[in-house]
C-alpha cells in the first residue's frame, strides 16, 4: 500500500481561492509601494552561508535552514571534526549555502554588489518567500512571504514618517481599520542598558526584552538574569516595564531616566520628531503608539523600530515590522550607508482579513462566463464566441466536452460562475446566444454579431 503523501510541517498548499486572496493582498501592497516611489528587485532563494550567518543574533542563526553540499559531502570532513559531534564546527564543512531568513540582509548584499548601477537614495521593494526553522503555530510558518520596502542612502527621519504613512495606506485600502503601529528606538534601549550598567550586554538585554509579549515580564527578567544582567540592573530597568501614558508623557519620563545617556537622549529626540510629524500630517485608520518595551530581536537595527499589531480583539502576532539600520551594508564592505525599511507579513495579514471577513466577494469568482458545449459544430461556434469575449476583457471559458447539460451546469455552479451561455443548434440558426444568470435564473438573448452589449452588462454587474 502506497504511503499517504504529506508536506513538511510549517508549509502549506494553496487552493485557487486562497491564491486569489493572497494575490489580492500582494497587489494592494505592491500598488502602494509603487505609489510611494519604490522599485522592485528579486534575489535568489538561497545565499552563501557567510552572507546570512551572524546577522540575526544567535537565535536567528539557529533558525536558518542550511543546505547540504551536493555529492558525498561527508567524505570531505576530517575524522576529528566528524567524531566531535559539534554542529558548530561540522556545519561549515558540509553546508556552504542556506535559504534566506529575511529579505533585508540579501538586499544589503545586492546593494553592495550593484552599488555602481544604483541611484541613491535607493528605494526598493521585494515580495518573495523566506524560510525559518521555527516551531510552527497559528500565524507562524517555516515558509512564508515577506513584502519589504527599504530606502538606502538617506538618513532623514522623513523616511520613517513615510513608512508609517505607507502602513496606514495599505491597511486602510485592505479595509483593516484599527491597526496599531508600535514604535520605539534602539538608541533608547541602548541608553537604558547604559544607565543600568549593562551596556556590554545590550544584545542579551534586547533579545530578552523582545520576548515580553510572548513570555511575560517575570520570564523576561529571569532570562536577563541567566544572561548575566544583575538583579540590581534589572531593578533599575523597572520603569521600562511600568511605562504608561500618552506618547508625550512617556517621552518626558524617558528624558528623566536617560538624562545621563547621550545616545538615549538622541533616541528620544528622534522619536519626538517622528511622532510630532505624524500628528501633523495625520493617519487615515491606523494609530501610532509608543511602546518603550518594543525591541525587535534583530541585531542590525540602530534607530527607530516598528511593529504592527492587528486590530483589537484579533489574536495574532505582529503583522508587520521594521526599522532603521545605519550600517548594514558595512558588513559587506560598503560603509556609512544608512537605511530604513519595513515588512508586511502576508500570511498573518491573510489570517486577519479572513477572521474579520474583509476579503471582497469578487475574489470568489474566477470566471465571468462559461459557454456550454452542445457538440462539435456548436462547440466550434462557441469557441469563436468565447475568443471574442476574452478579447473584450471577460474571463470566459468553454466546457471542453459535450457531456450532459446538467453536468455542465453543475460544474458552473461549483466554480461560482455568474453567467452561463447556451449556444445550441437553434441559437446558431437564429444568430443569437442565450445568457442565463446563475443567481436569479433569468435568461436573455443577445445577437452573435453584437456581443458588446453583453460584455458591458457583465462588466457593470448586470
Amino acid at each position: 500500500m502506497a504511503k499517504k503523501p504529506s508536506i513538511p510541517k510549517g508549509t502549506r498548499d494553496f487552493s485557487p481561492a486562497e491564491v486569489a486572496r493572497r494575490n489580492y493582498i500582494i497587489q494592494t501592497v505592491k500598488k502602494h509601494f509603487e505609489t510611494y516611489g519604490f522599485q522592485p528587485i528579486e534575489t535568489p532563494s538561497f545565499e552563501n552561508s557567510e552572507t546570512l550567518m551572524g546577522k540575526y543574533g544567535d537565535e536567528g542563526d539557529r533558525l536558518i535552514f542550511k543546505i547540504l553540499n551536493s555529492g558525498d559531502f561527508i567524505s570531505k570532513v576530517d575524522d576529528v571534526t566528524y567524531s566531535s559531534k559539534n554542529s558548530a564546527s561540522l556545519t561549515p564543512k558540509i553546508s556552504e549555502k542556506a535559504l534566506r531568513y529575511d529579505l533585508t540582509v540579501p538586499f544589503a548584499r545586492y546593494v553592495v554588489m550593484h552599488q555602481n548601477e544604483i541611484d541613491f537614495p535607493f528605494k526598493r521593494y521585494q515580495i518573495q518567500p523566506v524560510w525559518r526553522a521555527d516551531r510552527p503555530q497559528k500565524g507562524r510558518f517555516r515558509e512564508f512571504y515577506q513584502c519589504d520596502a527599504d530606502v538606502l542612502g538617506a538618513d532623514s527621519l522623513l523616511q520613517e514618517v513615510e513608512f508609517v504613512q505607507l502602513y496606514d495606506a495599505v491597511f486602510t485600502d485592505l479595509g483593516l481599520k484599527g491597526a496599531t503601529i508600535k514604535i520605539n528606538n534602539r538608541k533608547i534601549l541602548s541608553g537604558i542598558a547604559e544607565v543600568i550598567g549593562a551596556k556590554h550586554l545590550l544584545v542579551d538585554f534586547t533579545v530578552a526584552l523582545d520576548k515580553l509579549d510572548k513570555i511575560g515580564e517575570e520570564k523576561v527578567k529571569a532570562e536577563m538574569l541567566e544572561k548575566g544582567i544583575s538583579e540590581n540592573a534589572i531593578a533599575k530597568a523597572q520603569p521600562l516595564f511600568d511605562m504608561s501614558g500618552t506618547a508625550s508623557e512617556q517621552l518626558e519620563k524617558l528624558k528623566t531616566i536617560l538624562a545621563d545617556s547621550e545616545i538615549g537622549m538622541l533616541g528620544v529626540s528622534e522619536l519626538e520628531e517622528i511622532i510630532s510629524t505624524i500628528d501633523m500630517v495625520g493617519l487615515q485608520s491606523a494609530s501610532l503608539q509608543l511602546d518603550v518595551t518594543l525591541a525587535r530581536g534583530l541585531n542590525y537595527y540602530t534607530g527607530a523600530i516598528f511593529e504592527v499589531a492587528a486590530p483589537e480583539g484579533v489574536k495574532m502576532g505582529s503583522i508587520g515590522g521594521g526599522g532603521r539600520y545605519d550600517d548594514l551594508t558595512g558588513i559587506f564592505g560598503l560603509k556609512d550607508v544608512s537605511g530604513v525599511g519595513i515588512s508586511f507579513g502576508l500570511d498573518r495579514i491573510y489570517l486577519v482579513l479572513e477572521e474579520l471577513n474583509l476579503f471582497p466577494d469578487s475574489l470568489d469568482t474566477s470566471l465571468d462566463v462559461l459557454c456550454l458545449n452542445f457538440g462539435k459544430k456548436e462547440g466550434t461556434a462557441a469557441l469563436k464566441l468565447v475568443s471574442g469575449l476574452r478579447k473584450q476583457g471577460l474571463r470566459a471559458d468553454l466546457y471542453p466536452t459535450d457531456t450532459k447539460v446538467q453536468k455542465q451546469f453543475k460544474y458552473a455552479d461549483k466554480r461560482g460562475v455568474p453567467y452561463v451561455i447556451l449556444l445550441g443548434d437553434q441559437e446558431l440558426t437564429d444568430g443569437k446566444f442565450v445568457v442565463k444568470n446563475m443567481k436569479t435564473g433569468d435568461q436573455k438573448d443577445y445577437s452573435l454579431d453584437a456581443t458588446e452589449a453583453f460584455v458591458e452588462k457583465v462588466k457593470s454587474g448586470f
